[in-house]
């Protein structure tokens, strides 16, 4: 399988250039506040948001200092929206390790939060790009409405597909699609490449979000996190939701009632059962297809070259990953 690595070829100095300067972002002279962000930049994942604005902005005109920055304040933004998120979620673990919330406390979650957005705004104000403010300020808003749709729907069994699109839109989506549109003006890209990107953007952050509800049925020991997750957080996703719909109402009620119950491991084995009979995984995972298929033709907007190639391979990691 294709590694993140190898995928970063096309931009692999200014994905140095990129990791240098979020080091220096998250640099404080506040004691507590450096311990918080050591361990904030030690547990960074894959970094697939600041590598698609990267290689955005090189498929279009160029990497500049403006793509880097702009780089710099997604992930930053994402980072702050992680810390939040496991405080609404009450989250004990991120990556398999304690979450800053269950480390230290949720106002130092909430605090150091709130930090890494205003860094953001600073960096957007050095930039000086109307057009990449408005997009990273748009998508900051369709997070906040995302996460309030799923919370607003919890306990919910009973949502619609479309609901559920329009949550993954809101939460996951917006962000990948900010950053491919942001890559792309931060280079001076014309507006049809910029409209190209983010459609890419989207719907690879579309595949991103059903992958991750997918393996949340996995048995994988590399997932860093509890299986069965969603459900005991009383969020439904798309493989559930469907094999409710699908199967005999009375059935689909003694489904629902052990989702409200105390998880134990006959719990897991016997929703997992009644997802794998109904072929919740396998529509889930048609549907995702789909969505990569509709990925693929916004990148025929550009010529093939190395750059489209490394945005083919992230979206084809992106659908076949294991964690």
């Amino acid at each position: 399988m294709t590694t993140i690595e190898q995928i970063r070829q096309p931009v692999a100095e200014e994905f140095r250039l990129f990791e240098r300067s979020f080091e220096q972002a998250l640099q404080t002279d506040n004691t507590l506040l450096k311990e918080v962000l050591s361990v904030v930049l030690a547990r960074r994942g894959k970094q697939l948001r600041p590598l698609l604005v990267l290689l955005s902005a090189k498929l279009c005109h160029g990497i500049n200092e403006k793509t880097i920055q702009t780089a710099v304040a997604l992930e930053l933004l994402h980072t702050a929206s992680l810390i939040h998120d496991d405080v609404v979620d009450g989250s004990d673990t991120r990556r398999g390790l304690p979450s800053v919330n269950a480390r230290w406390n949720n106002k130092i979650a909430v605090l150091v939060g709130d930090y890494l957005l205003a860094k953001v705004i600073n960096i957007l104000s050095e930039i000086r790009n109307v057009k990449i403010l408005n997009i990273v300020s748009d998508m900051g808003r369709a997070l906040s409405e995302g996460e309030l749709l799923q919370l607003h729907s919890k306990d919910d069994m009973w949502i619609t597909e479309k609901d559920y699109f329009r949550i993954i839109e809101h939460k996951t989506a917006r962000l990948f699609a900010a950053c491919c549109e942001a890559g792309a003006a931060s280079s001076g890209a014309t507006m049809k490449q910029e409209t190209a990107l983010s459609y890419f953007g989207e719907e690879l952050g579309i595949c991103f979000q059903m992958q991750d509800d997918i393996l949340d049925y996995s048995d994988s020991e590399e997932l860093g996190k509890p299986t069965m997750g969603d459900i005991r957080d009383g969020k439904v996703t798309l493989p559930l939701l469907i094999s409710l719909n699908r199967a005999p109402k009375q059935e689909a009620q003694r489904i629902i009632a052990l989702t409200q119950q105390d998880f134990s491991l006959k719990t897991e084995n016997d929703i997992k059962s009644f997802v794998l009979r109904y072929d919740g995984i396998r529509y889930a995972q048609q549907r995702m297809r789909e969505h990569q298929q509709t990925a693929l033709s916004a990148l025929t907007a550009f010529r093939e070259n190395l750059t489209t190639n490394a945005l083919t391979l992230l979206l084809e990691h992106t659908v076949n990953r294991v964690f």
